[in-house]
């Protein structure tokens, strides 16, 4: 189950083969902190809409894009069926969270 966490919700603690200094590794666990805020039961979704993000392999994306991995969030979370609707929710949630930022309508920008 970590393989599917995203590099943005990790904690790296050895980075090029030499340990993080604890005070990093602290300020990058205290910036994953507001995932807590997230009810368990929706932070599947929240995870995965930001691994899909990550996947997409740049720092500025469009919605549309993301709405790429429709069909497999749809599989991930078979029982929802409003798939586009709660990926549009969770770019909000993970914004609110400070993971992205709204560049302009339907454009991100991740933080992370």
């Amino acid at each position: 189950m970590l393989a599917n966490l995203p590099q943005q919700a990790r904690v790296p603690l050895i980075v090029d083969g030499k340990p993080l200094e604890p005070r990093a590794a602290r300020g990058i666990y205290n910036s994953l902190r507001p995932l807590e805020a997230v009810r368990l039961e929706a932070r599947g979704w929240t995870v995965d809409v930001l691994s899909a993000v990550q996947r997409l392999g740049k720092q500025e994306f469009t919605l549309a894009e993301v709405y790429g991995f429709a069909e497999e969030l749809g599989r991930l979370h078979s029982r929802n069926r409003h798939v586009e609707p709660k990926i549009r929710q969770q770019l909000q949630r993970l914004r609110d969270l400070k993971f992205l930022d709204f560049v302009a309508p339907g454009r991100y920008r991740l933080k992370m």
